[in-house]
């Protein structure tokens, strides 16, 4: 049976992965001041982070039509479905109803959409899994089984640089931001198993919030030695080679970094920041 993988725009796929053949993003739009930008192959990060910054207005996102999704269905047998998490974004509901609607028109198929619980690197390592497991010419519903396991293993983590799009987004007060900057606070976050963020700490500069996120991950009392660590950033590659030997010298394990284009509308320029820059841990071992 043949196989295909398909993923929001969220995921942060590389090159190397888009190569073989067996993956297919379909685009999220970001919004900003009115302008709708495609989450595609013409999508201009340095541009859109422009936009932002000057920006006064709240950044949105919509996430891909039913439609879209169902375009994707019909490039195999078995179709795998990877997402934002359903907590975070539409793209979930979205994918589940291009399930529907193909259906109806074409009957029942394999199609399995994933709820990644949360975003860019969590999607990332979904989307590799699927893709072992299903090359290993598992049956469907085994694969479907063992990714909604390894799903549940996953954890999230990531640094703010600056609280100023969470405040145009309505999520904090201008107050609580700009007392914020003032005194160069800097947010740790965690993806929970729910796939939700929550607040797990916080310190005074962007290398002592670094530090102490990769003291939150070890503070689990788990052996990570084994683990597989992935790090995705926004143009501040210094700071994820810092992360990188932290991980190594703290958790002695050791960690890919990553970059893409920014997909999800709280990130910043040179940040650990945003729903897409993230530091994912995986807890399964290899």
């Amino acid at each position: 049976m043949s196989f295909h993988i398909v993923c929001d725009s969220c995921t942060d796929l590389t090159e190397e992965d888009l190569k073989k053949g067996c993956y297919t993003l379909v685009p999220l739009t970001l919004l900003v001041d009115g302008e709708e930008i495609i989450d595609d192959e013409t999508f201009d990060q340095a541009d859109f982070l422009a936009k932002v910054a000057a920006s006064k207005e709240s950044v949105k996102s919509a996430c891909p039509a039913p439609e879209s999704y169902m375009e994707a269905y019909s490039k195999a047998d078995d179709i795998y479905v990877v997402t934002l998490s359903a907590e975070l974004s539409g793209s979930y509901n979205s994918a589940v109803l291009g399930k529907n609607l193909y259906e109806e028109e074409n009957g029942t198929k394999n199609i399995h959409v994933v709820n990644s619980r949360g975003a860019a690197t969590t999607q990332v390592l979904i989307a590799r899994k699927l893709n072992e497991y299903a090359s290993q010419g598992m049956p469907f519903e085994e694969v479907v089984d063992k990714i909604e396991e390894y799903t549940t293993s996953l954890r999230t983590y990531f640094v703010l640089e600056t609280l100023e799009v969470l405040r145009k987004n309505g999520r904090l007060s201008r107050l609580s931001a700009t007392i914020a900057g003032a005194l160069n606070i800097k947010p740790v976050m965690i993806g929970t198993r729910d796939g939700v963020i929550q607040k797990a700490a916080q310190a005074r500069g962007m290398k002592k919030a670094l530090a102490k996120m990769v003291e939150h991950m070890g503070s689990e009392g788990r052996d990570l030695t084994r683990r597989q660590f992935v790090i995705s950033h926004c143009n501040c590659y210094e700071r994820a080679v810092y992360v990188k030997e932290l991980i190594k010298k703290h958790l002695h394990a050791e960690a890919n970094s990553m970059k893409k284009g920014v997909e999800c509308y709280d990130a910043s320029d040179n940040g650990e920041g945003g729903r897409d820059r993230h530091h994912q841990e995986d807890h399964r071992q290899r």
